[in-house]
């Protein structure tokens, strides 16, 4: 009798071991299955890009094209970040959002760089004084051009704005500012004015700048020829040279 029980109980337990053993291999199968399912482009895609933002300068095509550069995944192994990277290489995208919108739509919203200013000849800064690289002949070419050391891109910027909102209030536009390395500062009129202005008391030497200029104007040199030079470094006064009018042909 006790014979018969033990076996019993054995075969309940090997029973119990096997259905446990196909419950875990069918649960492991599903696993692998389901991973199959949501890892494979063609079984979850994404069949939609969704791209907005207020593009001047970048086509949506081209942010499609920096997009689908590379495999983009499945809904679900997309990786955001690297397909923002992708987009972010574009010479003229600022900043990059990307979302996944159930069951197959990729939204991206792209924010442009706003060019402000020309930066050393060859590059342009944005509102946020960042540098960056982009084609130059896309831009307004009334855009300022500044000069600086490459450690001060956000001190030149301040300083253009400074000089050019006091000239503004007199009628003057800046159309190019130098900082020095040793922080001197030098301005381009839109008349084509070359106003020294040096490194210290600079609103003085701009408030002076416009008392003086009438009496330049109508300098006996002023009459045949152009001002070239106004050289406000100086405690009182101010040294100007000219240049020989151009002949208008």
């Amino acid at each position: 009798m006790m014979a018969a029980e033990q076996r019993l109980r054995s075969v309940n337990f090997w029973s119990g071991v096997t259905v446990l053993c196909l419950t875990i291999a069918g649960a492991l199968v599903g696993i692998y299955q389901l991973n199959q399912v949501l890892t494979d482009e063609q079984q979850v895609p994404l069949a939609e890009l969704n791209v907005q933002g207020e593009l001047q300068y970048t086509a949506n095509e081209e942010v499609r094209k920096a997009l689908t550069s590379e495999p983009l995944g499945s809904f679900f192994t997309a990786d955001v970040n690297e397909l923002r990277r992708r987009v972010e290489q574009l010479p003229w995208i600022q900043k990059v959002s990307i979302r996944k919108v159930w069951p197959d739509k990729l939204s991206v919203y792209v924010t442009e760089h706003k060019p402000v200013a020309m930066w050393n000849g060859d590059r342009l800064i944005n509102e946020q004084s960042d540098v960056f690289r982009a084609n130059i002949e896309q831009v307004d070419t009334a855009l300022p051009q500044l000069f600086g050391p490459e450690n001060a891109v956000e001190e030149t910027w301040k300083e253009f704005n400074r000089v050019q909102q006091m000239l503004a209030v007199n009628g003057f536009q800046v159309r190019a500012l130098r900082l020095t390395e040793r922080f001197a500062v030098s301005v381009v009129l839109a008349q084509g004015i070359e106003v020294k202005l040096g490194r210290e008391a600079t609103l003085e030497r701009i408030k002076r700048f416009i008392d003086v200029f009438p009496s330049i104007v109508e300098h006996e040199k002023s009459k045949n020829n152009e001002i070239d030079t106004v050289d406000l470094r100086y405690d009182t006064g101010a040294a100007v040279a000219w240049r020989e009018a151009k002949s208008e042909s």
